[in-house]
């Protein structure tokens, strides 16, 4: 079963006794359960209609018990089973759990109660026979963490249903500075959304305004100014990192990583790589490679391989004490400059 086709189904009032969700995505799989308590039980009823249960700590049997008890208090009861050794390949709990109570369960199951099983693991084991009957029944849903496009119309969607608009160029940079987890990017578009208020739009300069850079893109800007030969404004964003307290070590690490992946953009480009096989191939965000693929049209492979050897020289002679780091640097930048 695909996430479209349940949420349909639920919509439509058509709620099945389980579902199995698994996956490495935790916040999508309980934005999935919160939909479920919503259209089941309601606002007012998911305080006496949910009941949790957690495999580590207690016996699968129990939750059986609990589905096949009548409900007291709502119509409808979602019990719902945390779990990490009865349907995940590979774990093993303490607790020894005999599975076919819920199999004989699953064959007249009580229309009153709903099941959810959470399996934060990226599959299931499908050798088991509980697993083999679930996947039968079509109640597997799989939450994949999302990546590249499907991030980006995620997190667009998440605009729209707030009234806004996300320009897919500002979804790209925040995905750059706050990465992929959805927690994360979905306050930090909450907030901008709230920062546009209703009907407006989010461009990369609001993205610039309220979110924090990140040490790479920083960096990044610090090597952009180096090879427009802007020493004032490299300088500049240098002497910014060291007030972050920012090793300058590390700092020459990530200008020697930028400067490498424009020479591997380089000669990819040169073997007709599309740019999204490029980040594939390099294991880069689209975004980053999409920046970096413009910068690196503006030099010959043989001055960025040039730097880069200077870069290691440099790193040589801060790690043996033969210069000293924060002046090292600065001297680096100054020679470029000149």
């Amino acid at each position: 079963m695909d996430l479209r086709s349940a949420t349909k189904e639920i919509r439509s009032g058509q709620v099945r006794p389980i579902y199995v969700l698994y996956g490495k995505d935790g916040y999508r799989i309980q934005e999935f359960v919160s939909f479920l308590a919503e259209e089941l039980l309601g606002k007012e009823g998911q305080d006496m209609g949910i009941v949790k249960f957690d495999t580590s700590e207690t016996l699968l049997d129990e939750a059986v018990l609990e589905a096949e008890s009548p409900s007291f208090f709502h119509p409808h009861k979602l019990i719902i089973v945390r779990d990490q050794t009865v349907l995940a390949a590979g774990k093993e709990g303490k607790l020894n759990h005999q599975t076919d109570r819920l199999l004989s369960y699953l064959a007249e199951p009580c229309e009153t109660s709903t099941i959810v099983f959470l399996v934060q693991a990226e599959k299931l084991d499908e050798r088991r026979k509980l697993v083999k009957r679930l996947k039968e029944l079509d109640v597997l849903l799989q939450f994949q963490e999302l990546e590249g496009n499907d991030l980006l119309r995620w997190m667009i969607k998440r605009a729209q249903q707030q009234g806004r608009e996300l320009e897919e160029s500002a979804a790209e940079l925040i995905t750059m500075r706050c990465g992929n987890r959805l927690q994360q990017l979905s306050q930090e578009v909450d907030k901008l959304c709230l920062y546009v208020g209703e009907g407006g739009a989010i461009s990369r300069r609001e993205v610039e305004l309220l979110t924090i850079p990140s040490l790479e893109e920083d960096v990044f800007a610090l090597v952009d100014a180096m090879a427009a030969l802007q020493t004032g404004r490299a300088l500049q964003l240098y002497r910014e990192l060291l007030l972050r307290k920012e090793e300058p070590i590390k700092i020459v690490a990530l200008m020697a990583r930028q400067l490498r992946i424009m020479l591997q953009i380089k000669e990819l480009e040169g073997h007709r790589y599309t740019p999204q096989q490029i980040a594939g191939h390099l294991g880069l965000h689209p975004y980053v490679v999409k920046l970096s693929m413009e910068k690196a049209r503006r030099h010959e492979p043989s001055a960025l391989a040039r730097e880069l050897s200077r870069l290691a020289e440099l790193d040589f002679q801060m790690k043996t004490g033969q210069i000293d780091k924060v002046l090292g640097v600065e001297l680096f930048l100054l020679r470029m400059g000149a």
